[in-house]
């Protein structure tokens, strides 16, 4: 490929900086962790809780995905699917 002006990083690739991660649009490849049994989950939030929420699983070393993966897994623990929170 050339030309474009347009460089793409591979998936294990380092941000130039942390603000420039922050700040970049997400990836369109899906994460290696999702299987046929998982279900895709759009929410709006602001800029800011975006940033926020990027910034904590850069911070963790973890993928965004995987960040609110494991706080909808808490809030939601599979025992308590009756209760409301």
């Amino acid at each position: 490929m050339s030309g474009g002006g347009r460089s793409r990083r591979g998936f294990a690739a380092r941000p130039r900086s942390a603000d420039a991660w922050i700040a970049a649009p997400e990836a369109s490849e899906p994460s290696p962790r999702r299987n046929a049994n998982s279900a895709r989950l759009t929410i709006d939030v602001t800029p800011d809780l975006r940033r926020r929420l990027k910034l904590a699983a850069l911070q963790r070393g973890i993928t965004l995905a995987d960040l609110v993966r494991a706080m909808l897994a808490e809030a939601f623990p599979e025992d308590d699917q009756g209760r409301a929170p």
